[in-house]
């Protein structure tokens, strides 16, 4: 099992830090699924994505791998309201002109299984 939680924890760990680095590549993409009322838009997608590079980083390493799996938690909750919104509002994928409705859903409801992949891989192993 210590196998598979680690192979599970580097591709957690890979594809999040490919997440914070969509956000500077589709950073506009990605502000548009923020609320008009939201201020410096542009500021807090590039925010959210150094945020997901630092905590993939921290994931890694087996001192800071608990603490990083329950902050990673936290941060998906943080920004599922922004996924809800997209999906209600119909605003595409931000790498794409149009997206489909149960593509759109499908992020939001998909949050609890990112949120139970971290805290399980992140759970302390003994340190070896």
């Amino acid at each position: 099992m210590h196998v598979l939680r680690q192979i599970g924890l580097y591709l957690f760990a890979a594809a999040f830090f490919y997440a914070g680095v969509t956000h500077f590549i589709y950073d506009h993409g990605f502000a548009q699924m923020l609320p008009s009322w939201v201020p410096l838009k542009l500021e807090l997608v590039y925010v959210t994505g150094i945020t997901e590079w630092l905590l993939a980083l921290l994931l890694i390493f087996p001192q800071t791998r608990r603490a990083a799996g329950f902050a990673t938690a936290i941060f998906l909750v943080l920004v599922l309201p922004a996924n809800i919104y997209a999906a209600i509002y119909g605003i595409p994928a931000p790498w794409s002109e149009e997206t489909s409705l149960a593509a759109l859903w499908v992020r939001p409801l998909f949050q609890p299984l990112l949120i139970w992949w971290v805290i399980t891989v992140s759970k302390d192993s003994k340190h070896r």
